[in-house]
């Protein structure tokens, strides 16, 4: 088996082990491996009784009863919630949110809550991944329990973020075993990573007109174990993890790998990235190092993380 057929199954299973494997019931079916391989006796753990208090990044919230009106502003934790079982709870989710499929959609947003209109849906927890305008505070003094969980700046916060979501919603153990899997499949990746005498340097954009991110992101991150050096990093300390670079400077630097992660999701075109003064002469543009990456899961932190360390690490296997 080649690394490519390897890494790929590694990815197949995790997903769908994260995805779809761990049901919507109240119980979690664990099997036990012994040392030879071989598999022992399936058992029905139950989930812990509520009220549970879960940490978040507003503090411990205390959820009296197992919800069943949940309000996502978040696509990333819309996608914790359906890998963890609690798909049939969830009542609404940000206009964002479009994975998967089936989840309940509206024109809530994300960025700018609206707190009356959350309330008329009566919800008896939300999760939020922004605290704007003091959104938080506004909704517990209506009344509403929220769980607000920021964007994460390393791996082990996403693995945390999700058994979080799992505990809050009741499925505690199968939150367990999704950041297992998820932990698995980064891991599984990066283990078949072949180091090379020279780091290779990449632009990640974000926009076309040079927005991009750091190493002190959680993307910037994942890539640096990805062996990848960044050519943002440090060069504008006071910009904070999203700064702006010039056209001078991606040119300057020249870097060995372009990926494409626009937030609005566009996708702009070989011939219109070579057009750009002075990229015709990029060695990622003449070696046809462009590498154009789904906006969605560029952009999120939930399960399909996989997914996104899959896709950099194939894109990247032969270069250098």
């Amino acid at each position: 088996m080649t690394r490519t057929t390897m890494r790929s199954a590694a990815v197949l299973l995790t997903i769908a082990l994260a995805l779809a494997g761990c049901g919507d019931d109240n119980s979690v079916e664990l099997s036990d491996t012994a040392s030879n391989g071989s598999t022992s006796t399936t058992s029905s753990i139950p989930e812990p009784a509520f009220p549970v208090t879960v940490t978040a990044d507003n503090g411990d919230v205390s959820i009296a009863v197992k919800p069943t009106t949940i309000v996502s502003l978040s696509p990333s934790i819309t996608e914790m919630l359906y890998a963890v079982g609690a798909s049939d709870q969830v009542a609404a989710v940000d206009a964002s949110s479009n994975f998967p499929a089936d989840a309940p959609v509206t024109d809530l947003s994300g960025f700018r809550p609206n707190v009356e209109a959350i309330g008329a849906l009566a919800p008896d927890l939300v999760f939020l991944a922004r605290d704007r305008d003091d959104v938080v505070a506004t909704l517990e003094d209506v009344g509403l329990t929220v769980v607000l969980l920021e964007a994460p700046e390393s791996l082990v916060e996403v693995y945390d973020q999700i058994e979080t979501v799992a505990a809050a919603t009741g499925h505690a153990d199968a939150g367990a075993q999704v950041a297992g899997d998820v932990e698995s499949g980064i891991n599984a990746l990066l283990a078949d990573v072949t180091e090379r005498g020279e780091p290779l340097t990449y632009f990640y954009e974000l926009t076309s007109d040079y927005n991009t991110l750091t190493s002190d992101t959680f993307v910037g991150s994942l890539l640096s174990l990805a062996g990848l050096e960044n050519i943002a990093d440090g060069v504008a300390p006071g910009a904070g993890s999203y700064p702006q670079l010039t056209a001078e400077y991606v040119l300057d630097t020249n870097p060995d790998v372009v990926f494409i992660a626009h937030a609005d999701g566009s996708v702009p075109t070989d011939d219109e990235l070579a057009a750009r003064a002075g990229w015709a002469e990029l060695t990622a543009v003449v070696e046809g190092h462009i590498v154009a990456l789904d906006p969605d899961i560029a952009s999120r932190w939930g399960p399909r993380i996989v997914e996104l360390l899959d896709a950099v690490l194939e894109a990247t296997a032969g270069i250098g």
